[in-house]
């Protein structure tokens, strides 16, 4: 629960620092204040703020204070913080949808068992989506998982929306992190009629493994993104 709520005070103090009561300032307030004026514990801010400086948003110097990272702010989309597809489709300013949802039951051919970190053949579960922008297809995404991590029955229904949900619902896991290849690829035949886009038109692939907090595998997950509707930012910083 602790985590749940430090994510709620994080979402809600980004959207002061972006266009709330902290909008017009270089810096935060002192800590003393600024848990008063969140209504919350200094522990729970400092939680907080130390997540917001991990992120880049804000630079906390000894002596100083907190200075808000204006540059940093004024970015839509950030590929290296884990956000849901409809929220990236947001912050690209677009009204997020869902036009397929396709449930699979299977087995694991190679490269899904390599991922997986399981036998060949083993029953697998294939969920695949297209979202759209402005109900035009966006992305396409394949998220894969072993049958029987699934605790409970499942529907269709289920899937509407992002896999996390699922896992938490159904299976009764959290994903702690996931380490995702990124490669340029052209849409062929299947791909195309997906996302409604020519044969050969450049695509964004993205490969996630996600694991839980003890280092297994959850899933494995495919991801397509068509280039004209997103602007992909990473940021790095010196440690």
């Amino acid at each position: 629960m602790k985590l749940d709520y430090s994510n709620m005070i994080r979402l809600k103090l980004l959207r002061e620092l972006k266009n709330g009561k902290y909008a017009a300032c270089a810096r935060l307030p002192r800590e003393t204040v600024l848990a008063e004026e969140l209504e919350i514990s200094r522990n729970h801010l400092r939680d907080v703020l130390a997540q917001l400086e991990r992120e880049g948003f804000i630079t906390r110097i000894h002596g100083v204070g907190t200075i808000i990272n204006r540059h940093v702010l004024k970015v839509n989309y950030r590929m290296d913080i884990e956000i849901e597809f409809f929220d990236i489709i947001r912050q690209n300013g677009y009204q997020p949808g869902i036009s397929m949802i396709h449930i699979q039951e299977m087995q694991a051919d190679s490269e899904v068992a390599e991922k997986l970190q399981v036998p060949e053949s083993t029953e697998v579960i294939c969920v695949s989506r297209v979202c759209t922008a402005d109900g035009k297809p966006a992305i396409y995404c394949e998220d894969i998982l072993k049958k029987n991590l699934v605790k409970e029955a499942y529907e269709e229904s289920d899937f509407e929306f992002p896999i996390f949900h699922f896992l938490k619902k159904r299976c009764y896991v959290d994903s702690y992190l996931d380490l995702t290849e990124i490669h340029p690829v052209l849409a062929d035949e299947e791909i195309s009629k997906l996302l409604e886009v020519s044969v050969g038109s450049p695509l964004l692939n993205m490969k996630e493994i996600d694991y839980d907090i003890d280092g297994n595998v959850i899933f494995y997950s495919r991801q397509y993104f068509v280039d004209a509707f997103f602007s992909h930012t990473v940021m790095r910083k010196n440690l």
